[in-house]
């Protein structure tokens, strides 16, 4: 019966981590539009890349990667992150969660 518990733990748990993963992708799109749409056109990537990848820790920065944030208008943010086995910062599963925020730009006067 040990063998059962010990599995079943470990599945339930890699569902958590699974539901972690986007639960962080999609606040790291959120932080990263944020930023972005307060940024000035030229810099907007470079702000918000770094606010979305800010609070992930190094476990999980490792394995995400911000591929749109922009916009005229209406900016957008994607944020990508790997699931990982078990443990974050070890190995990583050939999954890749996504989270996707977006927000209207600030007027500035």
């Amino acid at each position: 019966m040990t063998p059962v518990i010990v599995i079943t733990l470990v599945l339930v748990w890699q569902c958590v981590l699974t539901g972690y993963a986007y639960t962080l992708a999609g606040n790291a799109a959120d932080e990263g539009v944020r930023a972005g749409t307060a940024a000035p056109r030229g810099a907007r990537f470079g702000a918000c890349e770094q606010a979305a990848l800010h609070d992930l820790s190094g476990a999980w920065r490792g394995g995400a990667s911000v591929t749109q944030c922009g916009g005229t208008g209406y900016v957008t943010a994607d944020v990508s992150l790997k699931v990982p086995v078990l443990f974050p910062g070890s190995i990583d599963f050939p999954v890749t969660v996504h989270g996707h925020a977006g927000a209207v730009e600030e007027v500035k006067d």
